[in-house]
């Protein structure tokens, strides 16, 4: 199959919809598809080292991507400009055009991907629609309304595709309730290998803990959707240390509201494997997530779980087997469901044991497998349609 994938974000962006095309494009190539990336670009600024140690910036980090990738201009989102947001750009159905494609993979699609979509149909292209982001939990967090207007735009770009692609059972529900149609589910994987309790790491964690504290991490990114602020009782306790893993608009005001916690600024790869593998308990704050890839690496580093009873989470942690679910915004269930597993080290061990097995099954292998089907059920569906 030719496939173009068109995401609103994608490395070196460090989010989940970028991890999530960035490992559909490698699996599509792994299995001999031929993908083609569509993303916004990149600032110049955002530098990664490269082979050797030289600086890539962003696009030319895109030469150690699986497959060719197509950059729109964009610009950042006015407050938080980790978030680029492409702008009216032909290059759109340009590259549908020329890539030949089968079908178009619109990866959490807002902006490029209506420009996706609307290609898509133009040119009597199938296309699947990857819903990935509460935009809705979003407008009411960075504005205090406009959540039915959210809905109406996911409704209007997700009902124009052949197939939408929920990660979890809260966001199917969410979106069969919002009247989107056609919706089945698709979750996520984990790098099983990378993200593994063997990389447990004493050196780091004497960084850390030098008093042998016990280590509660958040990675993620620092918004106000996310509130790590709930965390604030966690650092209360004795004997525990708060780690913070990330970056994002908040980060000044966090420093703040989480006294004696440790900011690592933003991880990645092998280094951040080992930082997943060196906690004691993962916490994570956030009630908007449609998945919470993070989670589902932390269990793979057999690491115990603290985690809202709301979307994704729902589905990755089991209460009282690889983790704790709390209320939502519940900031003093946060800090007793941690002091739970502080006060049992037997517990954190039976929980994160569980939470490796548990994970084991979900390679990025198997559920890019999975997604492969849903493209050859749409594309045998159009086809019968166009029979007819």
């Amino acid at each position: 199959m030719r496939v173009v994938i068109v995401t609103e974000s994608f490395p070196p962006d460090v989010n989940g919809v970028a991890h999530c095309a960035l490992q559909t494009a490698r699996h599509l190539v792994d299995r001999g598809h031929a993908p083609l990336v569509v993303a916004p670009a990149s600032p110049k600024s955002s530098a990664l080292p490269g082979p050797g140690g030289s600086p890539l910036t962003g696009e030319g980090l895109d030469a150690l991507a699986p497959c060719p990738v197509v950059r729109v201009p964009s610009l950042p989102l006015p407050g938080y400009p980790q978030v680029r947001v492409a702008l009216p750009s032909r290059r759109v159905a340009a590259a549908i055009t020329a890539h030949r494609a089968d079908i178009v993979h619109l990866a959490s699609p807002f902006v490029l991907g209506v420009r996706g979509m609307t290609a898509a149909a133009r040119l009597g292209i199938p296309a699947v629609a990857v819903y990935q982001t509460d935009l809705a939990g979003y407008a009411r967090t960075y504005m205090g309304a406009g959540e039915a207007a959210a809905w109406r735009r996911i409704r209007s770009v997700h009902a124009a595709a052949d197939r939408t692609l929920a990660p979890s059972s809260a966001a199917l529900r969410d979106l069969e309730t919002h009247g989107v149609p056609r919706v089945q589910l698709w979750p996520r994987g984990v790098d099983t290998v990378r993200f593994r309790p063997e990389l447990r790491d004493e050196s780091i964690r004497r960084e850390l803990a030098p008093n042998g504290e016990l280590i509660v991490g958040y990675v993620g990114r620092l918004a106000p959707e996310k509130h790590v602020e709930l965390l604030a009782g966690v650092c209360g306790l004795d004997g525990v240390r708060v780690v913070v893993v990330g970056d994002g608009p908040s980060e000044a005001t966090l420093h703040g509201a989480l006294p004696g916690a440790a900011f690592l600024g933003r991880r990645t790869g092998d280094e951040l494997a080992r930082i997943f593998a060196s906690l004691d308990v993962f916490a994570h704050t956030g009630p908007f997530e449609t998945f919470c890839q993070t989670v589902q690496e932390a269990m793979a580093s057999g690491v115990p779980v603290v985690a809202p009873a709301a979307g994704g989470p729902l589905d990755l942690v089991t209460h009282g087997r690889t983790g704790l679910l709390v209320p939502p915004g519940d900031a003093d269930a946060v800090r007793d469901a941690v002091r739970t597993l502080a006060a049992d080290p037997a517990l954190r061990a039976a929980y994160g044991d569980a939470g490796r097995t548990t994970v084991e099954g979900r390679t990025w292998a198997a559920v890019g497998d999975q997604l492969i089907g849903h493209y050859a059920d749409v594309l045998a569906a159009r086809q019968t349609a166009v029979a007819a």
